[in-house]
């Protein structure tokens, strides 16, 4: 089998690029209990989204040193930098016990398949990918796990009424700290 893994729809704006010597992050996970997985350094192919869910740009990664995570960061400052919001990705690097992707599935490696386990991997993908209205079977594909998107608290979307609470608050807040500095 080629691909082992994937993420699909996972939003652009929850993406931790990270600032410094933070290198961000591109977590996800298999089940809610689950630890998470990084997929920064997959490779394989991905698949970019407008806000309406159409497919805008496909592309691989894996040649040289090219990996997922980076790819994506270069998209936000190419030609491509608004036209995307979404995006799904299908990898080759098993993830280990220890939630690390395994060294062992690299591009030079030699995947050998019969030719009806390559044709139902490739259909398997584009219709997760793609999701024809008209396809009423799902992907077919063996031993391939879906990942979600990890979202970070602090990325979260907020309620308004959750924002007023919290505006409120630091009013309050504010103004014991101006009684007790007078």
């Amino acid at each position: 089998m080629l691909i082992r893994n994937y993420g699909h729809l996972w939003e652009r704006r929850f993406i931790h690029w990270g600032r410094g010597s933070n290198k961000g992050h591109l977590q996800g996970y298999s089940t809610p209990s689950a630890e998470c997985a990084d997929f920064r350094e997959q490779i394989g192919i991905y698949i970019l989204f407008d806000k309406s869910y159409h497919p805008v740009y496909i592309g691989q990664v894996g040649r040289g040193n090219q990996r997922l995570f980076a790819r994506l960061r270069r998209h936000q400052k190419d030609h491509l930098w608004n036209r995307w919001e979404y995006f799904s990705w299908f990898g080759f690097r098993r993830v280990n016990a220890n939630k690390s992707l395994s060294e062992h599935d690299k591009p030079e490696k030699l995947f050998k398949a019969n030719g009806a386990i390559l044709l139902n991997e490739i259909e398997a993908a584009l219709l997760v990918a793609l999701e024809p209205k008209l396809n009423k079977q799902g992907a077919r594909w063996k031993d391939v796990e879906e990942f979600y998107q990890y979202v970070e608290e602090e990325l979260e979307e907020r309620s308004i009424s959750e924002v007023i609470r919290q505006t409120e608050q630091m009013k309050t807040e504010l103004v014991a700290l101006r009684k007790a500095l007078r």
